[in-house]
Protein backbone atom coordinates (compact mmCIF):
# COMPACT_ATOMS: atom_id res chain seq x y z
CA UNK A 1 0.00 0.00 0.00
CA UNK A 2 1.56 3.31 -0.66
CA UNK A 3 0.36 5.18 2.98
CA UNK A 4 1.18 1.68 4.95
CA UNK A 5 1.75 -2.44 5.09
CA UNK A 6 -1.17 -5.00 5.40
CA UNK A 7 0.23 -7.84 6.78
CA UNK A 8 -1.59 -11.22 7.73
CA UNK A 9 -0.42 -15.16 8.71
CA UNK A 10 -1.68 -16.44 4.84
CA UNK A 11 -2.25 -15.03 1.33
CA UNK A 12 -6.00 -14.72 2.00
CA UNK A 13 -6.00 -12.68 4.93
CA UNK A 14 -4.20 -9.82 2.96
CA UNK A 15 -6.32 -10.21 0.06
CA UNK A 16 -9.36 -9.68 1.91
CA UNK A 17 -8.69 -6.01 2.76
CA UNK A 18 -10.71 -3.76 0.60
CA UNK A 19 -7.12 -1.65 -0.98
CA UNK A 20 -5.51 -5.16 -2.30
CA UNK A 21 -5.51 -6.41 -5.76
CA UNK A 22 -4.32 -9.51 -6.26
CA UNK A 23 -2.01 -8.78 -9.70
CA UNK A 24 0.30 -11.94 -11.78
CA UNK A 25 2.55 -10.44 -13.54
CA UNK A 26 5.60 -12.11 -15.64
CA UNK A 27 7.69 -12.22 -12.57
CA UNK A 28 4.58 -14.24 -10.57
CA UNK A 29 4.01 -16.03 -12.96
CA UNK A 30 7.93 -17.09 -13.45
CA UNK A 31 7.77 -18.17 -9.74
CA UNK A 32 5.05 -20.98 -9.91
CA UNK A 33 6.23 -22.64 -12.93
CA UNK A 34 9.76 -22.58 -12.39
CA UNK A 35 9.62 -25.33 -9.74
CA UNK A 36 12.25 -22.65 -7.47
CA UNK A 37 10.57 -20.75 -5.51
CA UNK A 38 12.48 -17.34 -4.66
CA UNK A 39 12.65 -16.58 -0.65
CA UNK A 40 10.23 -13.62 0.08
CA UNK A 41 8.40 -13.76 -3.09
CA UNK A 42 4.68 -14.75 -4.23
CA UNK A 43 2.88 -15.11 -7.56
CA UNK A 44 1.01 -11.74 -7.02
CA UNK A 45 2.79 -8.74 -7.43
CA UNK A 46 3.38 -6.74 -4.07
CA UNK A 47 2.69 -9.87 -1.88
CA UNK A 48 5.60 -10.75 -0.15
CA UNK A 49 6.52 -13.67 2.81
CA UNK A 50 8.82 -12.84 5.38
CA UNK A 51 11.83 -15.19 4.79
CA UNK A 52 12.93 -17.70 6.79
CA UNK A 53 15.13 -17.16 9.69
CA UNK A 54 14.29 -13.50 9.51
CA UNK A 55 12.13 -10.92 11.06
CA UNK A 56 10.50 -7.76 9.71
CA UNK A 57 10.77 -4.84 11.65
CA UNK A 58 8.45 -1.37 10.45
CA UNK A 59 9.61 1.36 12.09
CA UNK A 60 8.24 5.34 11.56
CA UNK A 61 7.09 4.10 8.33
CA UNK A 62 10.48 1.96 7.51
CA UNK A 63 10.80 -2.01 6.56
CA UNK A 64 13.90 -3.33 8.05
CA UNK A 65 14.52 -7.53 7.94
CA UNK A 66 16.37 -9.01 10.65
CA UNK A 67 18.32 -12.57 9.93
CA UNK A 68 18.31 -14.19 13.36
CA UNK A 69 19.71 -17.59 12.55
CA UNK A 70 22.23 -18.80 10.13
CA UNK A 71 23.21 -22.34 9.16
CA UNK A 72 26.92 -21.82 8.92
CA UNK A 73 29.76 -24.33 8.22
CA UNK A 74 32.02 -25.62 10.84
CA UNK A 75 34.85 -28.42 10.94
CA UNK A 76 33.85 -31.52 12.09
CA UNK A 77 35.59 -33.03 14.71
CA UNK A 78 33.81 -36.38 15.94
CA UNK A 79 34.61 -40.02 14.50
CA UNK A 80 32.19 -41.88 13.11
CA UNK A 81 31.16 -43.79 16.61
CA UNK A 82 31.08 -40.73 18.02
CA UNK A 83 28.63 -38.93 15.44
CA UNK A 84 26.49 -41.97 15.25
CA UNK A 85 26.19 -41.44 18.97
CA UNK A 86 25.21 -38.10 18.86
CA UNK A 87 22.64 -38.37 16.13
CA UNK A 88 20.96 -40.59 18.54
CA UNK A 89 20.96 -38.85 21.50
CA UNK A 90 20.01 -35.47 19.62
CA UNK A 91 17.20 -37.99 18.27
CA UNK A 92 15.91 -38.77 21.91
CA UNK A 93 15.89 -35.56 23.02
CA UNK A 94 14.14 -34.14 19.99
CA UNK A 95 11.35 -36.70 20.02
CA UNK A 96 10.83 -36.65 23.90
CA UNK A 97 10.48 -32.56 23.87
CA UNK A 98 7.78 -32.89 20.64
CA UNK A 99 5.89 -35.33 22.37
CA UNK A 100 4.85 -32.75 25.03
CA UNK A 101 1.37 -32.13 24.94
CA UNK A 102 -1.84 -31.63 26.76
CA UNK A 103 -4.02 -32.77 23.68
CA UNK A 104 -4.05 -36.52 22.17
CA UNK A 105 -0.93 -37.20 20.12
CA UNK A 106 -0.07 -39.38 16.98
CA UNK A 107 2.57 -40.05 14.42
CA UNK A 108 2.44 -40.31 10.67
CA UNK A 109 3.69 -43.59 9.61
CA UNK A 110 5.18 -44.65 5.46
CA UNK A 111 6.76 -47.68 6.82
CA UNK A 112 9.83 -45.70 5.11
CA UNK A 113 12.53 -45.18 7.93
CA UNK A 114 12.42 -41.66 8.85
CA UNK A 115 9.12 -41.73 10.03
CA UNK A 116 9.33 -45.48 11.40
CA UNK A 117 12.41 -43.94 13.55
CA UNK A 118 10.62 -41.48 15.12
CA UNK A 119 7.30 -43.48 15.98
CA UNK A 120 10.04 -45.72 17.68
CA UNK A 121 11.45 -42.76 19.33
CA UNK A 122 8.01 -41.54 20.47
CA UNK A 123 7.11 -44.89 21.37
CA UNK A 124 9.77 -45.25 23.26
CA UNK A 125 9.56 -42.24 25.06
CA UNK A 126 5.91 -42.76 26.42
CA UNK A 127 6.81 -46.10 27.81
CA UNK A 128 3.78 -47.51 28.60
CA UNK A 129 1.46 -45.91 26.71
CA UNK A 130 0.41 -46.39 23.55
CA UNK A 131 1.13 -44.11 20.63
CA UNK A 132 -1.73 -43.49 17.79
CA UNK A 133 -0.01 -43.79 14.55
CA UNK A 134 -1.52 -43.41 10.84
CA UNK A 135 -0.68 -44.54 7.29
CA UNK A 136 -2.03 -43.42 3.70
CA UNK A 137 -3.17 -45.53 1.09
CA UNK A 138 -4.94 -45.73 -2.29
CA UNK A 139 -7.90 -48.43 -2.78
CA UNK A 140 -6.80 -51.10 -4.72
CA UNK A 141 -2.49 -50.08 -4.36
CA UNK A 142 -1.38 -52.57 -2.34
CA UNK A 143 -3.21 -55.30 -4.57
CA UNK A 144 -2.30 -54.22 -8.38
CA UNK A 145 1.24 -52.01 -7.42
CA UNK A 146 3.65 -51.86 -10.41
CA UNK A 147 6.99 -50.81 -9.26
CA UNK A 148 8.58 -47.81 -9.96
CA UNK A 149 12.00 -46.05 -10.51
CA UNK A 150 11.22 -44.16 -6.92
CA UNK A 151 9.25 -46.70 -5.66
CA UNK A 152 10.34 -50.43 -5.44
CA UNK A 153 7.09 -51.47 -3.02
CA UNK A 154 3.97 -50.13 -1.95
CA UNK A 155 3.84 -48.36 1.84
CA UNK A 156 1.40 -50.26 3.82
CA UNK A 157 3.40 -53.66 4.01
CA UNK A 158 6.37 -51.36 5.66
CA UNK A 159 4.14 -49.25 7.95
CA UNK A 160 1.51 -52.76 8.99
CA UNK A 161 5.33 -54.59 10.08
CA UNK A 162 6.61 -51.76 12.14
CA UNK A 163 3.41 -51.29 14.01
CA UNK A 164 3.71 -54.96 14.95
CA UNK A 165 7.45 -53.88 16.00
CA UNK A 166 6.60 -51.13 17.98
CA UNK A 167 3.13 -51.35 19.28
CA UNK A 168 1.24 -48.59 18.30
CA UNK A 169 -2.27 -47.82 18.07
CA UNK A 170 -2.50 -47.55 13.74
CA UNK A 171 -5.08 -46.64 11.91
CA UNK A 172 -4.56 -46.75 8.01
CA UNK A 173 -6.12 -43.96 5.66
CA UNK A 174 -7.62 -45.60 3.01
CA UNK A 175 -8.90 -42.89 0.02
CA UNK A 176 -10.09 -43.65 -3.17
CA UNK A 177 -10.32 -41.80 -6.93
CA UNK A 178 -13.97 -39.75 -5.68
CA UNK A 179 -12.16 -39.02 -3.11
CA UNK A 180 -8.75 -37.26 -4.90
CA UNK A 181 -11.20 -35.71 -7.78
CA UNK A 182 -13.78 -34.16 -5.44
CA UNK A 183 -14.16 -30.83 -6.74
CA UNK A 184 -14.87 -29.65 -3.13
CA UNK A 185 -11.64 -31.17 -1.94
CA UNK A 186 -9.86 -29.50 -4.24
CA UNK A 187 -11.16 -26.32 -3.41
CA UNK A 188 -10.15 -26.57 0.10
CA UNK A 189 -6.38 -27.11 -1.04
CA UNK A 190 -6.32 -24.31 -3.37
CA UNK A 191 -8.04 -22.40 -0.69
CA UNK A 192 -5.77 -23.25 1.97
CA UNK A 193 -2.66 -22.56 -0.15
CA UNK A 194 -4.07 -19.78 -1.53
CA UNK A 195 -1.51 -19.91 -4.36
CA UNK A 196 -1.35 -21.96 -7.92
CA UNK A 197 1.43 -24.45 -6.49
CA UNK A 198 0.56 -27.85 -6.38
CA UNK A 199 1.88 -32.18 -7.35
CA UNK A 200 -0.53 -33.59 -8.43
CA UNK A 201 -2.51 -36.08 -6.06
CA UNK A 202 -0.24 -35.32 -3.15
CA UNK A 203 -2.15 -31.94 -2.19
CA UNK A 204 -5.74 -33.68 -1.91
CA UNK A 205 -4.33 -36.65 -0.30
CA UNK A 206 -2.27 -34.66 2.23
CA UNK A 207 -5.58 -32.71 3.12
CA UNK A 208 -7.89 -35.97 3.31
CA UNK A 209 -5.27 -37.63 5.07
CA UNK A 210 -5.15 -34.67 7.84
CA UNK A 211 -8.87 -34.02 8.10
CA UNK A 212 -9.21 -37.99 9.20
CA UNK A 213 -6.32 -37.68 11.46
CA UNK A 214 -8.12 -34.44 13.30
CA UNK A 215 -10.66 -36.59 14.34
CA UNK A 216 -8.98 -38.29 16.56
CA UNK A 217 -5.74 -36.67 17.15
CA UNK A 218 -4.59 -33.17 17.54
CA UNK A 219 -0.88 -32.64 17.21
CA UNK A 220 1.05 -35.30 14.84
CA UNK A 221 5.05 -36.06 14.29
CA UNK A 222 6.25 -36.38 11.12
CA UNK A 223 9.32 -37.15 9.16
CA UNK A 224 10.14 -33.85 7.11
CA UNK A 225 13.25 -32.82 6.35
CA UNK A 226 15.23 -35.86 6.77
CA UNK A 227 15.87 -36.59 3.56
CA UNK A 228 17.42 -32.97 3.04
CA UNK A 229 19.22 -33.22 6.47
CA UNK A 230 20.77 -36.47 6.05
CA UNK A 231 20.83 -37.17 2.11
CA UNK A 232 17.94 -39.19 1.11
CA UNK A 233 17.19 -37.96 -1.75
CA UNK A 234 18.17 -40.17 -5.21
CA UNK A 235 19.42 -36.54 -6.43
CA UNK A 236 22.07 -36.92 -3.68
CA UNK A 237 23.38 -40.02 -5.20
CA UNK A 238 23.12 -39.64 -9.22
CA UNK A 239 26.64 -38.89 -10.46
CA UNK A 240 25.02 -37.24 -13.70
CA UNK A 241 22.84 -35.10 -11.06
CA UNK A 242 25.24 -34.24 -8.46
CA UNK A 243 27.50 -32.79 -11.53
CA UNK A 244 24.65 -30.95 -13.44
CA UNK A 245 25.02 -27.35 -13.05
CA UNK A 246 21.38 -26.71 -11.65
CA UNK A 247 19.15 -27.67 -8.85
CA UNK A 248 19.16 -31.03 -7.91
CA UNK A 249 15.41 -31.50 -8.39
CA UNK A 250 15.88 -30.18 -11.78
CA UNK A 251 18.49 -32.47 -13.27
CA UNK A 252 16.71 -35.57 -11.71
CA UNK A 253 14.68 -35.60 -15.01
CA UNK A 254 15.11 -36.20 -18.75
CA UNK A 255 12.92 -33.72 -19.81
CA UNK A 256 13.85 -30.41 -18.64
CA UNK A 257 11.35 -28.38 -15.95
CA UNK A 258 10.87 -25.03 -18.20
CA UNK A 259 9.98 -27.52 -20.70
CA UNK A 260 7.61 -29.68 -18.58
CA UNK A 261 5.56 -26.21 -16.62
CA UNK A 262 5.18 -24.46 -20.18
CA UNK A 263 3.91 -27.50 -22.10
CA UNK A 264 0.33 -26.23 -22.15
CA UNK A 265 1.01 -22.70 -22.14
CA UNK A 266 0.38 -20.03 -25.04
CA UNK A 267 3.94 -19.93 -26.83
CA UNK A 268 4.66 -16.49 -26.98
CA UNK A 269 3.98 -15.88 -23.31
CA UNK A 270 6.49 -18.75 -23.05
CA UNK A 271 8.99 -16.87 -24.88
CA UNK A 272 8.65 -14.07 -22.97
CA UNK A 273 8.86 -16.06 -19.20
CA UNK A 274 12.60 -17.29 -20.22
CA UNK A 275 11.70 -19.70 -17.42
CA UNK A 276 15.45 -21.66 -18.81
CA UNK A 277 17.23 -17.77 -17.83
CA UNK A 278 15.18 -17.47 -14.63
CA UNK A 279 16.11 -21.04 -13.05
CA UNK A 280 20.07 -20.15 -13.80
CA UNK A 281 19.54 -16.79 -12.28
CA UNK A 282 18.13 -18.19 -9.21
CA UNK A 283 20.96 -20.87 -9.31
CA UNK A 284 23.51 -18.40 -9.40
CA UNK A 285 22.14 -16.68 -6.67
CA UNK A 286 21.67 -19.45 -4.52
CA UNK A 287 25.18 -20.98 -5.15
CA UNK A 288 25.88 -17.37 -3.46
CA UNK A 289 24.59 -18.35 -0.30
CA UNK A 290 26.39 -21.19 0.24
CA UNK A 291 28.85 -21.67 3.34
CA UNK A 292 32.03 -23.85 2.44
CA UNK A 293 34.91 -24.58 4.33
CA UNK A 294 38.81 -23.31 3.24
CA UNK A 295 39.82 -26.52 1.71
CA UNK A 296 38.05 -30.02 1.41
CA UNK A 297 38.02 -31.55 -1.84
CA UNK A 298 35.64 -30.33 -5.07
CA UNK A 299 33.02 -33.24 -4.30
CA UNK A 300 33.06 -32.47 -0.39
CA UNK A 301 32.01 -29.00 -1.54
CA UNK A 302 29.62 -30.29 -3.69
CA UNK A 303 27.77 -32.28 -2.02
CA UNK A 304 27.88 -29.53 1.00
CA UNK A 305 26.35 -27.16 -1.66
CA UNK A 306 23.30 -29.32 -2.61
CA UNK A 307 22.54 -30.31 0.93
CA UNK A 308 22.33 -26.43 1.48
CA UNK A 309 19.95 -25.98 -1.75
CA UNK A 310 17.75 -28.94 -0.32
CA UNK A 311 17.89 -27.05 2.96
CA UNK A 312 16.86 -23.29 2.37
CA UNK A 313 14.99 -23.89 -1.47
CA UNK A 314 13.69 -26.88 -1.27
CA UNK A 315 12.70 -27.62 1.95
CA UNK A 316 10.21 -24.63 2.89
CA UNK A 317 8.22 -25.55 0.06
CA UNK A 318 7.42 -29.17 1.84
CA UNK A 319 6.56 -27.36 5.18
CA UNK A 320 4.69 -24.48 3.50
CA UNK A 321 2.65 -27.40 2.06
CA UNK A 322 2.43 -29.41 4.83
CA UNK A 323 1.45 -26.57 7.18
CA UNK A 324 -1.15 -25.42 5.95
CA UNK A 325 -3.01 -28.45 4.99
CA UNK A 326 -2.60 -29.76 8.54
CA UNK A 327 -3.32 -26.51 10.06
CA UNK A 328 -6.86 -25.89 7.69
CA UNK A 329 -7.83 -29.10 9.66
CA UNK A 330 -7.04 -27.89 13.40
CA UNK A 331 -3.61 -30.67 13.16
CA UNK A 332 -0.39 -28.74 14.29
CA UNK A 333 2.27 -31.57 12.68
CA UNK A 334 6.27 -31.10 14.66
CA UNK A 335 8.73 -32.00 12.77
CA UNK A 336 11.90 -33.07 14.63
CA UNK A 337 14.60 -33.58 11.86
CA UNK A 338 13.85 -29.69 11.33
CA UNK A 339 15.37 -28.90 14.86
CA UNK A 340 18.50 -26.53 14.45
CA UNK A 341 20.55 -28.31 16.55
CA UNK A 342 20.40 -31.53 14.24
CA UNK A 343 20.24 -29.59 11.47
CA UNK A 344 23.58 -27.85 12.24
CA UNK A 345 25.72 -31.00 13.66
CA UNK A 346 24.30 -33.07 10.35
CA UNK A 347 25.43 -30.40 8.02
CA UNK A 348 28.74 -30.11 8.81
CA UNK A 349 29.76 -34.30 8.75
CA UNK A 350 31.43 -34.94 5.93
CA UNK A 351 29.34 -36.69 2.79
CA UNK A 352 31.99 -39.51 3.32
CA UNK A 353 31.09 -40.16 6.92
CA UNK A 354 27.22 -39.35 6.05
CA UNK A 355 27.24 -42.49 3.78
CA UNK A 356 29.97 -44.47 5.22
CA UNK A 357 28.32 -47.58 4.08
CA UNK A 358 27.39 -46.91 0.73
CA UNK A 359 23.51 -46.19 1.24
CA UNK A 360 21.89 -42.82 1.10
CA UNK A 361 21.11 -41.66 4.93
CA UNK A 362 23.80 -43.99 6.54
CA UNK A 363 24.04 -42.02 9.59
CA UNK A 364 20.15 -42.40 10.82
CA UNK A 365 20.33 -45.89 9.78
CA UNK A 366 22.99 -46.53 12.13
CA UNK A 367 21.78 -44.00 15.00
CA UNK A 368 18.31 -46.23 14.60
CA UNK A 369 19.35 -49.73 14.09
CA UNK A 370 18.27 -51.07 17.40
CA UNK A 371 14.97 -49.38 17.12
CA UNK A 372 13.75 -50.91 13.52
CA UNK A 373 13.17 -53.99 11.78
CA UNK A 374 15.42 -55.09 9.19
CA UNK A 375 13.50 -54.71 6.28
CA UNK A 376 12.75 -51.18 6.85
CA UNK A 377 16.08 -50.37 7.77
CA UNK A 378 17.47 -52.10 4.47
CA UNK A 379 14.32 -50.06 2.62
CA UNK A 380 15.43 -47.54 -0.15
CA UNK A 381 14.35 -44.13 -0.01
CA UNK A 382 10.53 -44.08 -1.32
CA UNK A 383 8.44 -40.91 -1.99
CA UNK A 384 5.80 -40.01 -0.61
CA UNK A 385 2.65 -42.13 -2.32
CA UNK A 386 0.85 -41.43 -5.36
CA UNK A 387 -2.37 -43.59 -6.50
CA UNK A 388 -1.52 -45.26 -10.04
CA UNK A 389 -5.27 -45.43 -10.71
CA UNK A 390 -5.48 -43.99 -14.79
CA UNK A 391 -8.97 -43.12 -13.52
CA UNK A 392 -7.23 -40.27 -11.54
CA UNK A 393 -5.65 -39.25 -14.50
CA UNK A 394 -8.70 -40.05 -16.66
CA UNK A 395 -10.90 -37.42 -14.14
CA UNK A 396 -8.28 -34.73 -14.48
CA UNK A 397 -8.24 -34.78 -18.06
CA UNK A 398 -12.25 -34.30 -18.40
CA UNK A 399 -11.67 -30.81 -15.67
CA UNK A 400 -9.64 -30.01 -18.66
CA UNK A 401 -11.90 -30.09 -21.52
CA UNK A 402 -14.28 -28.47 -19.84
CA UNK A 403 -12.56 -25.51 -19.09
CA UNK A 404 -11.19 -25.38 -22.42
CA UNK A 405 -14.50 -25.95 -24.03
CA UNK A 406 -15.68 -22.64 -21.64
CA UNK A 407 -14.78 -19.46 -23.84
CA UNK A 408 -14.71 -18.08 -19.94
CA UNK A 409 -12.59 -19.39 -18.33
CA UNK A 410 -10.25 -16.88 -16.73
CA UNK A 411 -7.27 -18.79 -17.82
CA UNK A 412 -7.34 -19.44 -21.36
CA UNK A 413 -5.34 -16.34 -21.97
CA UNK A 414 -2.55 -18.34 -20.74
CA UNK A 415 -3.06 -21.55 -22.19
CA UNK A 416 -2.10 -23.58 -25.53
CA UNK A 417 -5.49 -24.51 -26.24
CA UNK A 418 -4.44 -26.87 -28.95
CA UNK A 419 -1.82 -28.42 -27.45
CA UNK A 420 -4.10 -29.08 -24.15
CA UNK A 421 -6.86 -30.51 -26.58
CA UNK A 422 -4.36 -32.91 -28.02
CA UNK A 423 -3.62 -34.01 -24.33
CA UNK A 424 -6.97 -34.60 -23.52
CA UNK A 425 -7.94 -36.84 -26.62
CA UNK A 426 -5.42 -38.87 -26.21
CA UNK A 427 -6.04 -42.21 -24.64
CA UNK A 428 -4.86 -43.07 -21.06
CA UNK A 429 -3.18 -46.04 -20.61
CA UNK A 430 -1.38 -45.97 -17.27
CA UNK A 431 -1.51 -43.69 -14.44
CA UNK A 432 0.81 -40.48 -14.22
CA UNK A 433 3.77 -39.80 -12.36
CA UNK A 434 3.42 -37.59 -9.69
CA UNK A 435 5.81 -34.94 -11.31
CA UNK A 436 3.88 -35.10 -14.80
CA UNK A 437 0.45 -34.66 -12.87
CA UNK A 438 2.46 -31.72 -10.56
CA UNK A 439 4.34 -30.51 -13.31
CA UNK A 440 2.34 -31.00 -16.97
CA UNK A 441 -1.03 -32.34 -16.49
CA UNK A 442 -2.74 -30.28 -13.56
CA UNK A 443 -0.76 -26.78 -14.35
CA UNK A 444 -3.39 -25.39 -16.67
CA UNK A 445 -6.52 -26.73 -13.86
CA UNK A 446 -4.72 -25.13 -10.99
CA UNK A 447 -3.62 -21.98 -12.95
CA UNK A 448 -7.14 -21.44 -14.03
CA UNK A 449 -8.92 -22.28 -10.78
CA UNK A 450 -6.55 -20.20 -9.12
CA UNK A 451 -7.00 -16.91 -11.20
CA UNK A 452 -11.01 -17.57 -11.20
CA UNK A 453 -11.05 -18.22 -7.27
CA UNK A 454 -8.87 -15.36 -6.10
CA UNK A 455 -9.91 -12.92 -9.20
CA UNK A 456 -6.56 -12.59 -10.04
CA UNK A 457 -5.60 -9.58 -13.34
CA UNK A 458 -3.07 -11.10 -15.31
CA UNK A 459 -0.75 -8.86 -16.32
CA UNK A 460 2.10 -9.01 -19.29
Amino acid sequence: MADGLLFGSEPKAVLAHPDSRAVMGLDGLRDVLSFVRVPGQTPLDGLYEVRPRHVLRVRDGRRVEEKYWELESRPHADDLATSVARVRELLEDIVARQMVADVPQCTLLSGGLDSSALTALAQRTLDSDRVRSFSVDFAGQVENFEPEQLREAPDTPFARELVRHVGTVHREILLNNADLVDPAVRSAVLRTWDLPYGDGDLGPSLYLLFRAVARQSTVALSGESADEVFGGYLWFHDPRVVGADTFPWHAIGHRPVADQSTAFLDPDLTAKLDLPHHIADQYRTALAAVPHLDGGSPHDRRMRTIGHLNLVRWLPVMLDRKDRLSMANGIEVRVPFCDHRLVEYVFNIPWSMKTFDGREKSLLRAATEDLLPPSILTRRKAPYPSTQDPGYDKAMKQVLAEIIAEPSSPGLPMFDVDAIRRHVEAPVEKAGSMQERGLVNETPIRMNEWVEAYGVDLAW
